[in-house]
């Protein structure tokens, strides 16, 4: 059987793509609940509650977004720099509270985003590839 780049690209877009596009749709109606979790969490933190409450306010819409753009393919590559700023964010505040098993977790996800950039190449079966023959 003939390797399809292409395939294998979108096999390996969808998974982190439908996880990003889970996390915000599950949050979002309860943002609010959410967000008080996240800021009792970083109460133990150097975190100001001024900047953890925002983030917290922000993230499933981001989350949300990503997982849009990289289930449709579209603007594929912004949606994993958005990925791996998410990432960037995420790793800080866990570092701040010391929690270095979801510090991994987010490294995996930052290398994933940082590897379908890459790849982004193969992207055939996406709206990009659809908008760019137009």
């Amino acid at each position: 059987m003939k390797n399809k780049p292409n395939t294998t690209y979108l096999l390996a877009r969808l998974p982190i793509a439908v996880s990003m596009f889970g996390h915000g749709l599950e949050r979002i109606p309860k943002l609010q609940g959410f967000s008080n979790h996240m800021v009792g969490q970083f109460s133990k933190s150097m975190l100001p509650v001024s900047f953890v409450t925002p983030f917290s306010l922000g993230l499933p819409f981001l989350e949300l977004l990503t997982g849009i753009l990289l289930i449709l393919g579209l603007f594929t590559r912004f949606a994993c720099i958005l990925g791996v700023l998410i990432m960037l964010a995420l790793i800080f505040g866990s570092s701040t509270l010391e929690q270095w098993e979801n510090v991994f977790t987010q490294i995996i996800y930052g290398a994933y985003f940082t590897l379908l950039y890459y790849f982004a190449v193969y992207n055939r079966y996406s709206a990009d590839t659809l908008i760019s023959r137009s």
